[in-house]
């Protein structure tokens, strides 16, 4: 079983940053990719970034690509999101989620994941 818990969100202007972790549980975590997703009101969740277990592949969504980062310290049990220039357009509940196979690379598929945080409010406005 994994378990997953956000953090970090909150209420910036735009062209602020934020960092928002994801804190697990679960004893296959380390070997499982990482990945961020976002849902505004209205729209279906939709792919943010993911990183494979061991880091050496991540994958970003255009609308976000050079603007955040992902990363992972498997030690802490930690997946990060930071978020850099932020635009009203980021505003949403951002979850994080495990893929359902191991030593997997992460997909944009939300189908391909068995495991979900609760979600954390990102809120970009002036």
């Amino acid at each position: 079983q994994v378990l997953l818990v956000e953090s970090g969100g909150g209420t910036v202007k735009p062209g602020d940053s934020l960092r928002l972790s994801c804190v697990g549980s679960g004893r296959t975590l380390s070997s499982r990719a990482m990945s961020w997703f976002r849902q505004a009101p209205g729209k279906e969740r939709e792919f943010v970034a993911s990183v494979n277990w061991n880091s050496a592949i991540t994958y970003y969504d255009d609308s976000v690509k050079r603007r955040f980062a992902i990363s992972r310290d498997n030690v802490k049990r930690t997946v990060y999101l930071q978020m850099n220039s932020l635009i009203p357009e980021d505003t949403a509940v951002y979850f994080c989620a495990a893929h359902s196979s191991m030593w997997r690379s992460g997909t944009a598929a939300v189908t391909e994941y068995d495991y979900w945080g609760q979600g954390t409010q990102v809120t970009v406005a002036s």
